[in-house]
């Protein structure tokens, strides 16, 4: 072999590079709820304090102090603006954080607040959220009960970011969560997708489409108690936040190794938001809502379970949307031309500072 055949290691046609994960620095992808996001909790935050409560895929912690068993969880939201059609950050503070513990099977109790607040904001704007808080929490049956209260300077923030963290009693009877999930179970969608990052989007870019869009956000209480009350052998619960239906999906497929397919034509998507997220170029599987959830649980079970749902009105919508197989984490969608597309976690960020 001479010389030049020596030194020449790599194919002759150009290689294509491998993506770099890891620039050093926080990106604004890593808050996005996607690969960027877990890859940022496994090699940072799990790397540090570990998992001793098997959190992960989850959305909240499940422990047993004393006679009860409890459910805590925690969660910051840095929406913009802060007020939008069909709510505003504080009301979604408290129906986020109280529906994460209703997804670990909880009835949820009591609730702190921490509030960052950016220099100028008008102390109108802060009364009307600290007043829809309360309005919320009221609707909850949670009480908030302590807090505290940081103030930065102007320009450094979107006005107000509220960290909260909510206690909740668990009245599941069996366990719930991803490790839950077996093959045969039916998948419900309790309503329409992705009218929460829409109408959010919309008010931050002052889009006009015609028909108004409001936020999905609610506590879910109302739809999940019955499902538990009801004895129901629920597997998993998960609300649909940030990445939506899809990044739920394949967290759930891979927390539980198994397979999940869905029909793409039976999720529901009203035709406004639909065509948003065309002119946008969005996906809106991965569209961030804030009242809507998934209940996975035995196939038998699922009209009892949608006609519990059914009886709330923002579940009047609920419908089974696929189904799991036994399987290895992978989530796929039946198209309405009868093709599979593969459903995976987002790299990037569709909609920043979304909740």
């Amino acid at each position: 072999m001479d010389q030049s055949q020596a030194k020449q290691t790599h194919p002759p046609w150009p290689a294509c590079p491998v993506p770099i994960n890891d620039h050093g620095v926080i990106e604004v992808a890593h808050g996005g709820g996607g690969r960027k996001t877990h890859q940022l909790i496994a090699s940072v935050f799990i790397e540090a304090f570990g998992d001793p409560l098997q959190t992960l895929g989850h959305d909240g912690a499940v422990f047993t102090p004393g006679a009860e068993q409890l459910a805590i969880t925690t969660d910051s939201y840095v929406v913009d603006p802060i007020e939008f059609p069909g709510g505003d950050i504080g009301a979604m503070s408290v129906h986020g954080t109280a529906n994460d513990l209703l997804m670990c099977g909880a009835q949820p109790k009591y609730l702190s607040a921490a509030f960052v607040l950016e220099a100028g904001l008008p102390l109108a704007i802060l009364r009307r959220i600290t007043a829809s808080m309360r309005c919320a929490a009221d609707e909850a049956g949670v009480t908030i009960v302590t807090g505290d209260t940081k103030v930065i300077q102007s320009d450094r923030g979107d006005g107000m970011t509220i960290t909260t963290t909510g206690i909740g009693q668990v009245i599941a009877r069996t366990p719930i969560g991803p490790a839950q999930v077996s093959d045969g179970s039916a998948i419900i969608v309790s309503g329409d997708l992705g009218r929460h990052g829409i109408a959010v989007m919309c008010a931050r870019e002052q889009l006009d489409l015609g028909n108004a869009i409001h936020s999905d956000s609610a506590c879910l209480a109302p739809a999940v108690l019955p499902l538990l009350d009801a004895g129901l052998p629920v597997q998993c619960l998960r609300d649909l936040t940030r990445g939506g239906l899809a990044t739920a999906l394949v967290e759930i497929a891979q927390s539980g190794q198994v397979d999940i397919e869905i029909d793409e034509q039976a999720v529901p998507i009203n035709e406004t938001v639909r065509g948003a997220c065309e002119l946008l170029g969005l996906d809106p599987l991965y569209v961030a809502n804030e009242g809507r959830f998934i209940v996975i649980l035995p196939e038998d079970q699922a009209e009892h379970a949608i006609a519990l749902l059914q009886t709330t009105d923002f579940a009047r919508d609920a419908r089974v949307i696929g189904r799991v197989t036994q399987g290895k984490g992978n989530v796929s969608a039946r198209t309405a031309i009868g093709t599979r597309r593969v459903i995976d976690m987002i790299s990037g960020e569709q909609l920043p500072r979304i909740c």
